[in-house]
């Protein structure tokens, strides 16, 4: 399945459910509020908010939901602004393809 067409299956999921009605405040605000649970996953995995020592440990499972939620909400986002994602992000790849050679990054990123 493309990007468009989970696009499509999207609108039709938040349409019938009424859900293209929500303001892209309100969406975002959901989309951020996501974000911050991969953000606590993040945390603790690399030791900054310890398990045990006043924080739960996050599982992989809910990390793969997170993900799926915040892109979810990211096109009902997109969606709400008309924006086709699939051209817009074939898009911008090409811009970045010429605006960040290969040679000169990967040289730089052997030098870190």
């Amino acid at each position: 399945m493309d990007l468009s067409e989970i696009q499509k299956k999207k609108a039709e999921f938040e349409r019938e459910r009424g859900w293209d009605k929500f303001s892209p405040s309100l969406i975002f605000a959901h989309l951020i509020e996501e974000l911050g649970e991969i953000s606590r996953h993040i945390t603790v995995d690399e030791g900054y908010k310890v398990v045990g020592l006043g924080h739960e440990a996050p599982t992989k499972t809910n990390l793969s939901r997170e993900f799926a939620q915040v892109f979810s909400l990211f096109i009902q986002l997109a969606n709400y602004f008309k924006v086709d994602l699939e051209k817009a992000v074939i898009s911008e790849l090409e811009l970045m393809r010429k605006r960040f050679p290969v040679k000169e990054w990967s040289e730089h990123m052997r030098s870190r």
